[in-house]
């Protein structure tokens, strides 16, 4: 079932009249594109890039209620932050059941210079324990003694006096965000990446009836580039870009949004040697650090300052790399500095404008807006752990308007890939396709149940069967099976988004490139000149990348 063919699915944007059309295709737009499609309504997403290429790629991996936010709560008697982490928590249990593949538990250890300050975050994350829906059956929190401490990680500095031990999610995000496309397609939405809205057309009073669409693969002389979306309802799900479409709709709206910017680094997984994650209670700036397994690298973040840039893409620079490098070394014993960076990337942050200015200490919390003049309902706010809960709320808000009285379905309602899953999955791949441990784990854990799919891919022909680079699991035969089944299409949609290759190793990154534009564009038809260029952007954008974080 081809439900994610790019030209098929313009030809039926441009031809059908839909109940809601959704502008963005990252968590949130992908979640609200799944809830109403189960609910009956014929959905429309487009995308103005890739799907999840903004916030919803560039996150932490984890997915949580916040453990600041409850330390938070009760320094300041707020409420509103104890709810927003009963939701967290709430939700976090559901994102684990329904996509086991790309979400799964993480031991986070918490190291401590003193015994009183293991008794204060003991007794927080037991707290936290507690605000749990019960649901998850995740092991509890425990202190750890200094000598099992450096036993689960080894690379932790030897001053460490104890450390305090807890668990919560972990998500390969932009995969997560795919499954969610996926699902919602099979369930009936039309979706479509590279499709941005430029205009909206409306009725006599003023109501949006229809948005124009620039198809931003195709914008070449003498070929077709602008469409024309018709649908009873619009809902702007564009995350730190939200306030662009809500002017666009109205000019006289004031802007919502105050978006900060949050980057990450990436180390050899070494420094800390372990599978545990590490969370660091204290920065410079007040903020928690994460230093997190991920893709066998180690993730480590999160800053968070305001952003002033529009739309440009936030990248790591070379002060971040030095703050972040900075606020890990006293936990470790390894020396670390520039040279032992391997990737990075920078993100934005949806937060609804708030009158005070420190970004760190605004709520992320959501709201669904709809403006009265041109009918543009907008989801604002928000973060990756909730995106189900504000889908619903969003959708809600549809039914209500269209008149359907369906109930969401989404909290039940298992992932593309989760069907029949179970963490042995991979033994299945190895024995029946002979493929090795690594490539099988990897498949297993990218595609879920569907890895079968791209295993048949593989042993069906030589070539596909290779690995991309020697040092990693990933095949060729991923690059195929992403352009067909994946909406993959271009070079940075497949390295970046597909096996994430970007964002833990910029030099395999760019050794894969040339690969991966030859076969997708033997599968996209792609000229010569066409796949040179895709190349030539790529590595540019890489370099880009390594020059603003003063990386040789």
């Amino acid at each position: 079932m081809h439900v994610m063919e790019r030209s098929t699915n313009l030809q039926r944007l441009q031809n059908e009249t839909f109940d809601l059309c959704i502008i963005g295709g990252g968590a949130s737009g992908a979640g609200c594109a799944l809830d109403a499609a189960l609910r009956g309504l014929k959905v429309a997403l487009v995308e103005k890039s890739d799907f999840a290429a903004e916030t919803s790629s560039k996150s932490t991996k984890l997915i949580h209620g916040g453990v600041r936010y409850l330390e938070q709560a009760f320094k300041n008697l707020d409420f509103a932050q104890l709810r927003q982490v009963r939701h967290g928590l709430e939700e976090r249990h559901l994102l684990l059941r329904n996509a086991p593949h790309l979400a799964h538990p993480l031991a986070l250890v918490t190291p401590v210079f003193s015994w009183w300050e293991g008794l204060y975050y003991f007794i927080g994350l037991t707290l936290y324990d507690w605000f749990a829906s019960g649901r998850d059956a995740l092991p509890k929190s425990r202190w750890l003694s200094g000598k099992e401490t450096l036993r689960r990680v080894p690379g932790l500095a030897h001053g460490i006096h104890s450390a305090v031990l807890y668990f919560d999610g972990q998500i390969d995000d932009a995969r997560y965000c795919l499954a969610l496309v996926r699902s919602a397609a099979e369930a009936g939405a039309v979706v479509l990446n590279h499709t941005e809205v430029t205009e909206f057309d409306k009725d006599g009073q003023g109501k949006i009836v229809a948005a124009r669409l620039r198809d931003t693969l195709n914008s070449s002389p003498g070929q077709q580039d602008e469409y024309l979306v018709s649908s009873r309802l619009f809902l702007n799900c564009t995350g730190p870009q939200a306030d662009h479409l809500r002017l666009l709709a109205n000019p006289a709206l004031s802007k919502r949004l105050d978006p900060s910017k949050g980057v990450h680094l990436v180390l050899q997984n070494d420094v800390l040697g372990s599978k545990d994650a590490l969370l660091i209670p204290k920065t410079r700036d007040g903020r928690i650090l994460f230093a997190i397994p991920f893709e066998g690298k180690l993730l480590i973040g999160t800053t968070d300052t305001a952003y002033h840039n529009g739309t440009a893409e936030p990248m790591l620079d070379a002060g971040e790399v030095d703050f972040l490098l900075d606020g890990l070394q006293p936990y470790i014993a390894q020396h670390i500095g520039r040279q032992h960076v391997k990737a990075g990337f920078g993100g934005l942050r949806p937060l609804i404008a708030s009158a005070n200015r420190q970004t760190k200490s605004l709520l992320r919390d959501h709201e669904v807006e709809r403006d009265p003049d041109s009918g543009l309902l907008s989801l604002l706010g928000g973060k990756w752990t909730t995106y189900r809960l504000m889908a619903k709320d969003a959708i809600d808000t549809v039914c209500e308007i269209l008149g359907n009285h369906t109930e969401c379905g989404t909290g039940s309602h298992l992932l593309a890939g989760a069907e029949g899953y179970d963490a042995d999955f991979w033994k299945k791949i190895e024995r029946d396709y002979g493929l090795e441990t690594d490539i099988s784990q990897h498949l297993t854990l990218k595609y879920g149940t569907r890895a079968e799919s791209v295993a048949r891919l593989a042993t069906g022909q030589a070539e596909l069967s290779e690995r991309l680079l020697p040092a990693y699991p990933f095949l060729k035969a991923e690059i195929v099976y992403a352009v067909r089944e994946e909406m993959a299409c271009s070079v940075r949609d497949f390295i970046a988004r597909r096996i994430r290759l970007e964002v833990t190793d910029w030099q395999a990154a760019l050794d894969a490139a040339p690969v991966v534009a030859e076969l997708m564009g033997r599968e996209l038809g792609w000229t010569k000149e066409t796949r040179e260029k895709e190349l030539s952007a790529y590595r540019t954008l890489l370099s880009r990348f390594r020059d603003s974080a003063g990386i040789d």
